[in-house]
Protein backbone atom coordinates (compact mmCIF):
# COMPACT_ATOMS: atom_id res chain seq x y z
CA UNK A 1 0.00 0.00 0.00
CA UNK A 2 1.41 3.41 -0.97
CA UNK A 3 1.14 5.99 1.79
CA UNK A 4 1.27 9.71 1.04
CA UNK A 5 4.43 10.78 2.90
CA UNK A 6 6.13 14.19 2.74
CA UNK A 7 9.26 12.74 1.11
CA UNK A 8 10.14 10.44 -1.78
CA UNK A 9 9.88 6.79 -0.80
CA UNK A 10 12.51 4.43 -2.10
CA UNK A 11 11.35 1.87 -4.66
CA UNK A 12 13.48 -0.84 -6.24
CA UNK A 13 14.39 -0.31 -9.87
CA UNK A 14 16.84 -2.11 -12.09
CA UNK A 15 18.96 1.06 -12.05
CA UNK A 16 19.78 0.12 -8.45
CA UNK A 17 21.12 -3.30 -9.40
CA UNK A 18 24.82 -3.76 -8.76
CA UNK A 19 24.95 -6.95 -10.81
CA UNK A 20 26.07 -8.91 -7.75
CA UNK A 21 23.22 -11.26 -6.82
CA UNK A 22 23.96 -11.43 -3.09
CA UNK A 23 24.12 -7.64 -2.73
CA UNK A 24 21.06 -7.02 -4.90
CA UNK A 25 18.99 -9.58 -2.97
CA UNK A 26 19.92 -7.91 0.30
CA UNK A 27 19.18 -4.44 -1.10
CA UNK A 28 15.74 -5.58 -2.26
CA UNK A 29 15.01 -6.97 1.20
CA UNK A 30 16.02 -3.68 2.84
CA UNK A 31 13.89 -1.71 0.39
CA UNK A 32 10.89 -4.01 0.90
CA UNK A 33 11.26 -3.72 4.66
CA UNK A 34 11.51 0.05 4.46
CA UNK A 35 8.48 0.18 2.14
CA UNK A 36 6.51 -1.75 4.77
CA UNK A 37 7.73 0.66 7.45
CA UNK A 38 6.68 3.62 5.25
CA UNK A 39 3.20 2.11 5.02
CA UNK A 40 2.77 1.10 8.66
CA UNK A 41 4.79 3.39 10.94
CA UNK A 42 2.89 6.64 10.33
CA UNK A 43 -0.35 5.03 11.54
CA UNK A 44 1.19 3.19 14.51
CA UNK A 45 -0.53 5.15 17.29
CA UNK A 46 0.56 2.79 20.08
CA UNK A 47 4.24 3.14 19.12
CA UNK A 48 4.90 -0.58 19.30
CA UNK A 49 6.08 -0.96 15.72
CA UNK A 50 8.92 1.59 15.73
CA UNK A 51 11.25 -0.29 18.11
CA UNK A 52 10.68 -3.52 16.19
CA UNK A 53 11.36 -1.90 12.81
CA UNK A 54 14.49 -0.09 13.96
CA UNK A 55 15.98 -3.20 15.57
CA UNK A 56 15.22 -5.32 12.54
CA UNK A 57 16.62 -2.74 10.10
CA UNK A 58 19.75 -2.31 12.18
CA UNK A 59 20.36 -6.05 12.47
CA UNK A 60 19.80 -6.67 8.77
CA UNK A 61 21.83 -3.62 7.75
CA UNK A 62 24.77 -4.77 9.88
CA UNK A 63 24.62 -8.21 8.26
CA UNK A 64 24.45 -6.56 4.82
CA UNK A 65 27.35 -4.22 5.63
CA UNK A 66 29.39 -7.25 6.72
CA UNK A 67 28.61 -8.85 3.36
CA UNK A 68 29.75 -5.81 1.38
CA UNK A 69 32.83 -5.22 3.51
CA UNK A 70 33.76 -8.89 3.35
CA UNK A 71 33.51 -8.80 -0.44
CA UNK A 72 35.63 -5.63 -0.47
CA UNK A 73 38.34 -7.39 1.48
CA UNK A 74 38.06 -10.69 -0.35
CA UNK A 75 38.38 -9.14 -3.82
CA UNK A 76 40.95 -6.45 -2.98
CA UNK A 77 38.69 -3.39 -3.21
CA UNK A 78 40.40 -1.68 -0.30
CA UNK A 79 43.81 -2.14 -1.93
CA UNK A 80 42.59 -0.98 -5.35
CA UNK A 81 40.50 1.99 -4.16
CA UNK A 82 41.47 2.77 -0.55
CA UNK A 83 39.80 6.20 -0.38
CA UNK A 84 36.50 4.99 -1.84
CA UNK A 85 36.55 1.88 0.36
CA UNK A 86 37.13 4.02 3.47
CA UNK A 87 34.27 6.32 2.43
CA UNK A 88 32.01 3.33 1.83
CA UNK A 89 32.75 1.86 5.24
CA UNK A 90 32.34 5.29 6.87
CA UNK A 91 28.85 5.53 5.35
CA UNK A 92 28.00 2.14 6.84
CA UNK A 93 29.20 3.23 10.28
CA UNK A 94 27.30 6.55 10.10
CA UNK A 95 24.07 4.71 9.25
CA UNK A 96 24.57 2.24 12.09
CA UNK A 97 25.32 5.04 14.58
CA UNK A 98 22.18 6.91 13.52
CA UNK A 99 19.94 3.88 13.97
CA UNK A 100 21.60 2.93 17.28
CA UNK A 101 20.85 6.44 18.57
CA UNK A 102 17.20 5.93 17.60
CA UNK A 103 17.13 2.53 19.34
CA UNK A 104 18.71 4.05 22.46
CA UNK A 105 16.18 6.90 22.46
CA UNK A 106 13.29 4.46 22.24
CA UNK A 107 14.70 2.26 25.00
CA UNK A 108 15.12 5.33 27.24
CA UNK A 109 11.58 6.50 26.54
CA UNK A 110 12.56 9.58 24.55
CA UNK A 111 10.34 10.46 21.59
CA UNK A 112 11.47 9.72 18.05
CA UNK A 113 10.02 11.58 15.07
CA UNK A 114 8.85 8.69 12.87
CA UNK A 115 8.58 10.74 9.68
CA UNK A 116 12.06 12.21 10.15
CA UNK A 117 13.46 8.72 10.68
CA UNK A 118 11.66 7.35 7.63
CA UNK A 119 12.89 10.24 5.51
CA UNK A 120 16.48 9.64 6.68
CA UNK A 121 16.24 5.90 5.95
CA UNK A 122 14.69 6.36 2.50
CA UNK A 123 17.20 9.01 1.47
CA UNK A 124 20.22 7.25 2.92
CA UNK A 125 19.42 3.91 1.32
CA UNK A 126 18.64 5.43 -2.08
CA UNK A 127 21.78 7.59 -2.08
CA UNK A 128 23.98 4.74 -0.86
CA UNK A 129 22.70 2.16 -3.35
CA UNK A 130 22.71 4.58 -6.29
CA UNK A 131 26.09 6.02 -5.33
CA UNK A 132 28.91 4.21 -3.67
CA UNK A 133 27.37 0.73 -3.95
CA UNK A 134 27.39 1.10 -7.74
CA UNK A 135 31.17 1.61 -7.62
CA UNK A 136 31.60 -1.56 -5.56
CA UNK A 137 29.31 -3.47 -7.91
CA UNK A 138 31.32 -2.37 -10.96
CA UNK A 139 34.55 -3.46 -9.28
CA UNK A 140 33.10 -6.86 -8.34
CA UNK A 141 31.65 -7.40 -11.83
CA UNK A 142 35.10 -6.65 -13.24
CA UNK A 143 36.58 -9.19 -10.81
CA UNK A 144 34.07 -11.75 -12.11
CA UNK A 145 35.14 -11.06 -15.68
CA UNK A 146 38.86 -11.22 -14.82
CA UNK A 147 38.56 -14.52 -12.99
CA UNK A 148 35.76 -16.04 -15.05
CA UNK A 149 33.95 -17.03 -11.87
CA UNK A 150 30.98 -15.40 -10.15
CA UNK A 151 31.49 -13.44 -6.96
CA UNK A 152 30.90 -15.98 -4.22
CA UNK A 153 28.77 -15.39 -1.16
CA UNK A 154 30.79 -15.17 2.00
Amino acid sequence: MQVNLPFNQIEWSEMMATGIAQIDTQHRYLIDTLRDANANLPGDRRGTLLPEVTRMLLNYAIMHFDTEEGLMQRYGYEAAFPDVARQHIAQHRAFSRHVVIVCDSLREGRPVAKLDLLQYLNNWLRDHIMGIDQLLGAFLRDAQERTGTPVKPL
